[in-house]
C-alpha cells in the first residue's frame, strides 16, 4: 500500500504517537479578562463593575442579566452568584493618558500596542493590563495595585480618602486559589448577613407583641375604670394593679352587675343633674298644657 516510486516511510508517519496539549496564548487569555466583560463577552466601557469574586463586568451586561434570568447565555456559570444590582460594585477608575483609544488606528496604517491598558494605578502608575496585580475597596469602588498598598501603607483610600479595613479588599482577576478564598469569605459574610436579619426580624415581632399586648391591658383598664367611676361605692372592685390582663378583662362583667343607681345616691346630686331626667318636676306638664288626643276616621265611600 503506498510506497510508489520508491518513497521510504518514516516511523511518526506510520505510527500515531498522542496528541499534544494545546497551550492558551498568555497574552490572549489576559486581554480576554482585562479587556472584555465576562458575560458578554464584550469589550469593556464605563460603567464597569466587579463582583465579590473579582470578576470585571459591563454594568449594562449585569442589569440585562439581572432584568431576565431565562435568558441562554454561553457563559452564565460566573454571574449565579449575583443575586442583586448590590452584589456588584461600580469601579473607580483612572484612565491611562498613554491609551488614545481604538479611533486612533482606524485606517491600520500606524503602529497600535496590544499591551497598553485603558486603565493605570492612580499612585504608582502600573498598567492595569494583568502583567501586575491589581484591588479594589469595597467601600468605595477605588482600584490601586498591590504594590501602591505595599509602599504606602494605610488605612485611608489613596484617592477618595474614605477609611477601609483590610477585609475590604477583592483582588481582581485572581488566580485559582485566590478566588476560593474570595468565595468564602463571601459565603461567611452573606451567612452573617442572614442571621442577624434574622435576628433583628425576631426582636421587632417581640417588641410588636408586647406593645400590642400593652396597649389591650391599658384599653380594658380605662374601660373599668370609667365603669367604676359611674357606679356605687358598693359596686365591683376594679382590676389589680398586677397588670394581668385576664383579670382586668373580667372586671366589667361585676361592675355592670352593681353599677345601678340607688335612690340615696340621687339625693345626693344637685338640682341642675335632677333637672336632665323626664322624671324631675320641671319636666312635668301641667293640666292646661296637656291636651286631649282625637283620633279621626275618615270614610271614603
Amino acid at each position: 500500500m503506498g510506497c510508489d516510486g520508491g518513497t521510504i516511510p518514516k516511523r511518526h508517519e506510520l505510527v500515531k504517537g498522542p496528541k499534544k496539549v494545546e497551550k492558551v496564548d498568555k497574552n490572549a487569555e489576559l486581554a480576554a479578562k482585562w479587556k472584555y466583560c465576562a458575560l458578554s463577552q464584550e469589550k469593556l466601557k464605563r460603567p464597569i463593575v466587579a463582583c465579590e469574586l473579582g470578576r470585571l463586568y459591563n454594568k449594562d451586561a449585569i442589569i440585562e442579566y439581572l432584568l431576565d434570568k431565562s435568558a441562554e447565555r454561553p457563559n452564565i456559570e460566573v454571574v449565579t452568584h449575583i443575586r442583586g444590582i448590590k452584589d456588584v460594585k461600580e469601579l473607580n477608575l483612572t484612565d491611562n493618558p498613554a491609551w488614545e483609544g481604538e479611533r486612533h488606528n482606524i485606517k491600520g496604517d500606524c503602529y497600535e500596542d496590544m499591551h497598553c491598558a485603558m486603565f493605570i494605578c492612580p499612585v504608582v502608575g502600573l498598567e492595569m493590563n494583568g502583567k501586575h496585580k491589581f484591588l479594589y475597596l469595597q467601600t468605595c469602588g477605588c482600584v490601586f495595585s498591590e504594590r501602591a498598598l505595599k509602599e504606602v501603607k494605610t488605612e485611608i483610600c489613596h484617592k477618595c480618602g474614605d477609611p477601609f479595613q483590610e477585609d475590604d479588599l477583592v483582588t481582581l482577576n485572581g488566580t485559582k486559589e485566590e478566588v476560593e478564598k474570595l468565595q468564602k469569605a463571601m459565603e461567611e459574610r452573606r451567612f452573617k448577613a442572614k442571621t442577624a436579619k434574622k435576628s433583628k426580624k425576631s426582636k421587632d415581632a417581640k417588641v410588636s407583641k408586647s406593645q400590642d399586648s400593652a396597649g389591650s391591658c391599658d384599653t380594658a383598664e380605662t374601660k373599668s375604670t370609667s365603669l367604676n367611676g359611674e357606679g356605687s361605692s358598693d359596686s365591683a372592685p376594679g382590676p389589680s394593679t398586677s397588670g394581668e390582663c385576664s383579670k382586668m378583662l373580667k372586671a366589667p362583667a361585676g361592675l355592670l352587675a352593681g353599677s345601678k343607681r340607688s335612690i340615696q345616691d340621687m339625693r345626693d346630686k344637685s338640682e341642675t343633674y335632677k333637672s336632665l331626667f323626664t322624671s324631675h318636676s320641671s319636666a312635668k306638664r301641667t293640666k292646661d298644657q296637656l291636651s286631649n288626643w282625637v283620633t279621626h276616621t275618615p270614610y271614603h265611600f
